[in-house]
């Protein structure tokens, strides 16, 4: 009789078929997988196989919802990369520095830089100006000299934001500043009587909040740029302020130093207050960033050590999670993945802190100014590289090192 035909390989099967079988496997299973042959190699990288895997990750460039925030780059690669932040091995680097800026004013001492990333560029505030630097080809620096500078203010920029191609900055001289990225226009009108100290810009609007104890909503429509559609009596310094994501009301942080709430939410069309988040802050406790992730989870963190995590859905009396500074240091700002990931930034010696949601503690600490102390008055990162600007210098963390 005929002798029976060899089965066929596993790999033989079509491709429908292996790619279901293979969703089942790990990130240790596929890598092993891809050294059986070319086929299972090039079947295993697919991006299909590997974006469950990567939605459990650290900083692997999906929401919580699955929004893919870094399409274009391999998902094997970027969880790969989530290793390195998971264990902090990075590569650290001083990309920046300048000279400490003294200040005559009590209000501040140094400069305090901002920044902000858009694709290939990063956006620094140094002093009165933004400066625009090109991002080097391998992510490990910045070019020496920046490619555009804006300008406007007469004392420090305090914060800007990038929305749209566009630039809006609130200056030491009470002004709002806006430029777009590619041209010549911008506008400037007064907005404050003290310092600017915080800006946000969505749909068409423009939110400040001053030392002045308020916080102002302005319009950019035609025929109306620039005017003042609601005046906030915050009855305190605002120190922080975000338009929420539905473009529906804004989050003021304010220094807490009498008996309201330190974070309070606004309606944007009428300015009416909606509510206030928490009880339970102690005088002094000041909320000096918060973050939108989602239109109904914020991250708020400030002088009291803490980074909350509020879920307006269940509860604004209550935060959801809490994660306190190991060495009681106030955070002067944060930043997250938007899934699982945190990172935040300290008043003492430059301390840079990775934190998991799914955990207590913090996950990993970078210092970055030693042996002078400096806050890390901004932090922002991508799926490989995080940058944090100190009082006199800019500070790179690579991690795509192995």
């Amino acid at each position: 009789s005929r002798a029976a035909s060899p089965p066929s390989p596993l790999w033989a099967l079509p491709e429908e078929l292996l790619l279901l079988i293979c969703s089942y496997l790990d990130a240790q299973a596929l890598g092993r997988l891809a050294q059986v042959c070319r086929r299972l190699r090039f079947l295993s990288s697919r991006d299909v196989l590997w974006r469950r895997i990567a939605r459990g990750c650290l900083n692997s460039g999906f929401t919580q919802l699955g929004t893919d925030l870094a399409a274009g780059i391999p998902v094997k690669e970027r969880v790969k990369v989530s290793q390195n932040w998971r264990h902090g091995r990075c590569r650290r680097e001083t990309v920046l520095k300048w000279k400490c800026k003294q200040v005559a004013s009590s209000s501040s001492s140094f400069l305090m830089p901002w920044m902000e990333l858009d694709g290939e560029y990063l956006y620094l505030s140094q002093a009165e100006n933004i400066q625009a630097y090109h991002l080097c080809a391998e992510g490990t620096g910045l070019q020496c000299h920046p490619q555009a500078i804006f300008s406007g203010h007469q004392e420090d920029v305090c914060r800007f934001v990038l929305v749209n191609s566009h630039i809006v900055s609130g200056g030491g001289d009470g002004s709002i500043v806006l430029h777009k990225l590619h041209g010549s226009y911008s506008v400037k009108f007064s907005a404050h009587e003290q310092e600017v100290n915080c800006v946000d810009f969505q749909g068409g609007l423009i939110v400040s909040g001053s030392r002045d104890r308020t916080a102002k909503v302005w319009s950019l429509s035609a025929g109306r740029v620039g005017q003042c559609l609601h005046t906030v009596q915050t009855e305190d310094r605002v120190w922080s302020i975000a338009i929420s994501p539905l473009l529906s009301s804004f989050v003021t942080g304010t220094a807490c130093c009498g008996h309201i709430s330190p974070l309070r939410i606004w309606d944007l069309e009428s300015g009416q207050l909606v509510t206030c988040l928490g009880t339970d802050f102690h005088r002094g406790a000041g909320v000096l960033d918060v973050f939108y992730e989602t239109p109904s989870l914020l991250l708020s963190c400030g002088y009291d050590t803490y980074i909350r995590y509020w879920d307006i859905r269940t509860s604004t009396r209550k935060c959801i999670q809490e994660w306190e500074e190991p060495h009681d240091s106030a955070l002067y700002c944060i930043r997250s993945d938007k899934n699982h990931m945190i990172a935040s930034g300290s008043s003492y010696y430059g301390v840079v802190r990775l934190w998991d949601k799914r955990q207590t503690r913090c996950l990993q600490s970078f210092h970055l100014s030693s042996p002078t102390s400096s806050p890390v008055y901004c932090l922002r990162f991508s799926t490989t590289h995080l940058y944090a600007a100190l009082a006199s210098a800019l500070h790179v963390l690579d991690f795509t090192a192995s």
